[in-house]
């Protein structure tokens, strides 16, 4: 089974909507998780509240902390932007794909809603390019 490693500084907000709209879409062939250099001890709640107006809940989804392991059985891992440079994942990890995408804290919501349709967007690219 294929894994797939999505990585940010806290894990409250873009890896988890990665996580989230890769869960759906993807083929359960792959496996899926998210991580944070520095979890956020909970879910950014704006996150929450826009995933769930496109029909998914997040209530499972909890930050974790990014470990050597996760790191080493993921087939492939996507970073998804850094605002912290010195906690940035990239900076931990050999072969990272970059997204470079905004981070959702303290954004209004139409911005995380639009922070989450680039999301959307960048994932399934993602799931279509290793159909290929």
């Amino acid at each position: 089974m294929e894994k797939v490693l999505f990585v940010c500084v806290e894990n409250a907000g873009r890896s988890q909507m990665a996580e989230a709209f890769f869960r759906k879409y993807a083929s359960p062939k792959f496996n899926v998780i998210s991580a944070g250099t520095t979890p956020s001890s909970k879910l950014n709640p704006i996150v929450v509240e826009v995933m769930r107006e496109v029909g998914i809940e997040m209530l499972e989804q909890s930050p974790k902390s990014l470990s050597n392991e996760m790191i080493e059985n993921s087939s492939k891992t996507i970073n998804m932007g850094c605002m912290d440079k010195e906690s940035c994942p990239a900076l931990f990890i050999d072969e990272v794909i970059n997204w470079e995408i905004s981070d959702p804290k303290e954004k209004s919501i139409e911005d995380v809603r639009e922070i989450r349709d680039e999301i959307l967007k960048k994932v399934l690219q993602l799931i279509e390019s290793f159909e290929k």
